[in-house]
């Protein structure tokens, strides 16, 4: 196995980790840390995606999705790109209280359930990518 093999798969081992976290943080009622955790599984996958379609190994130090998207060569559709762009809001390691309590008022089980589902189905789309 070749280092950028061993990158590819380091990224999609955590985030499938992360992905099988979501479940606890839900059942817990931690719906905003499930979707942040959401962010990070998709923050992953595309990792991997942008490692394998780049020439260097390591992927950009972001946490932007769209970003990272836009950078690994691959093309999703609008419906896909516009939830990339909502679980951005999801990144909230280093924000602000207010910022953080806000997304708390506003985030309901079933807002973050739908989320979930959504960011599961794009998690597959996204990994059957990678082969």
């Amino acid at each position: 196995m070749n280092d950028k093999e061993k990158q590819i798969a380091y990224w999609v081992r955590t985030a499938i980790d992360d992905l099988e976290s979501i479940i606890y943080l839900f059942e817990g009622k931690k719906y905003v840390q499930a979707l942040f955790f959401a962010h990070l599984s998709l923050e992953k996958i595309l990792k991997a995606l942008w490692v394998k379609c780049n020439e260097h190994n390591f992927p950009p130090k972001t946490h932007n999705l769209i970003y990272l998207y836009e950078n690994c060569g691959i093309t999703l559709s609008e419906g896909q790109t516009d939830l990339l762009q909502m679980m951005n809001v999801y990144q909230i390691e280093g924000r602000y209280p207010d910022y953080i309590s806000m997304l708390h008022n506003t985030t309901t089980k079933g807002k973050a359930e739908g989320i979930i589902n959504q960011s599961k189905n794009l998690f597959e789309c996204l990994q059957k990518k990678l082969q």
